[in-house]
């Protein structure tokens, strides 16, 4: 990240706030939030029907460390409709997404203000977002998806809110994004090619192994952790013998980016704990913390350092060294969001930020690499505003998950009630 883009620091969006009269509104404020676009390089909105309340993002072969407008991203996401048999897993791909702030102008004195008017009306309709989409039909509400190659395959795993956990094959549907046919657009017979009741009760915690291909771990709401390992024969084996040292309900987990058999979870009684995989399930818990002084929702594993990033119900936010994990104490503690903490990611690109997103309706932007700045005049600071805190992102209501596109640098990806953001920040 630049310096000079650092120094951008932190940007809201204004707010207006309104007083509602009338005998039943009366005493209730509503905020009408008027998005800075000069805040934003780019920033689009995408609807899927039904609330995705999980997503993730499809990696491509349209290369890394992609800087150039437009951009084209895959996403895969899973739908909470009101009925179990009206859910599906929503593939989508994202295209002719445009800078929506110009560029700095040129200033070589040969264009006139009708010039530029007619430019922009001209470039309207061929800058329009395009979304072409996939339907797969899935039984349940779709609690977590999350997705990986395995072997030339991308396999999609959803954790079901009937307490199945079902893989899928979605290599066919991406095709079909690139070749869209209003005959496949919708399909209600794709069967799972694996499906694992053994957790008995409905969970969230759900991931794949960066290091292993189709190694998987997911945990449940009864406090169970099972290890899914690929087999040669194309399918997979769970170990049915769980790994137990929680108390409640396991919320999320993380492999290790750099050893294989190293597992991270957090959960309920408010631990986090580090785990050995290859030792007995009841001698596997080798490390545990007291992390939060209520429920641990959520965690990400820094790909580059080794640092865990923590978020809670009691809004937050911290940061974890595993050199001194056992220790029991955070290096930093972000104390910024109102409500409770639903996503936490580490940037790929850039090991010192991480994004947050929160049941207050915020996305926040942290760069820990920020120190306080010693020239500002005593007393000019905001108490409540820490000096890490980059970016706010509002205007989206009921936030689930927030996640970097792994190759395009510094978009963001928002998954809320109300629909999708894509956007990318002029601080990051």
């Amino acid at each position: 990240m630049a310096d000079d883009d650092k120094e951008a620091s932190e940007s809201e969006s204004d707010v207006d706030e309104e007083m509602e009269t009338g005998e039943e509104e009366e005493g209730k404020r509503r905020e009408r939030y008027v998005c800075d676009q000069s805040a934003y390089h780019m920033l689009h909105e995408a609807q899927t029907g039904a609330p995705c309340l999980s997503f993730d993002i499809i990696p491509d072969s349209l290369g890394a460390g992609r800087v150039d407008y437009p951009h084209t991203l895959y996403l895969v996401a899973g739908t909470q409709a009101e009925k179990s048999h009206q859910n599906n897993i929503v593939l989508t791909k994202q295209s002719n997404l445009h800078r929506t702030t110009k560029e700095p102008a040129k200033k070589d004195g040969g264009d006139s203000e009708s010039d530029d008017s007619e430019s922009d009306s001209d470039e309207d309709e061929t800058k329009a977002p395009n979304m072409e989409t996939v339907s797969i039909r899935h039984f349940g509400g779709v609690n977590r998806i999350r997705t990986t190659n395995v072997n030339s395959k991308q396999i999609a795993a959803t954790w079901s809110d009937t307490g199945h956990v079902y893989l899928w094959d979605i290599t066919r549907n991406m095709v079909q994004l690139d070749h869209p046919d209003p005959k496949t657009k919708h399909q209600k017979n794709v069967k799972p090619v694996y499906n694992f009741s053994g957790h008995q009760t409905e969970g969230f915690a759900m991931d794949w192994s960066r290091i292993t291909p189709g190694k998987l771990a997911t945990g449940d709401c009864k406090k169970f952790i099972h290890v899914w390992t690929p087999t040669e024969a194309g399918t997979w084996h769970v170990d049915q013998r769980p790994l137990a040292a929680h108390t409640k309900s396991v919320e999320d987990l993380q492999w290790s980016p750099t050893e294989d058999n190293v597992l991270a979870s957090c959960s309920v009684d408010m631990t986090i704990k580090i785990w050995d995989c290859r030792a007995a399930p009841k001698k596997a818990c080798m490390l545990s913390t007291k992390a939060h002084d209520a429920d641990v929702n959520v965690i990400h594993w820094n790909h580059n350092e080794p640092f865990i990033v923590s978020g809670g119900d009691d809004g937050v936010l911290k940061v974890w060294d595993l050199r001194q994990f056992k220790d029991g104490e955070s290096v930093a503690v972000f104390k910024f969001h109102t409500g409770p903490i639903t996503s936490v990611e580490w940037c790929d690109t850039d090991a010192t930020v991480f994004v947050s997103s929160g049941a207050d309706d915020q996305i926040t932007v942290w760069d820990l690499s920020v120190e306080k700045d010693s020239s500002t005049a005593a007393g000019r600071e905001d108490p409540e505003t820490p000096p890490q805190l980059l970016f706010i992102h509002k205007g989206q209501r009921e936030i689930k998950e927030t996640h970097w596109h792994p190759q395009i640098p510094g978009l963001l990806i928002s998954t809320a009630a109300d629909g999708m953001n894509i956007f990318k920040t002029i601080s990051v």
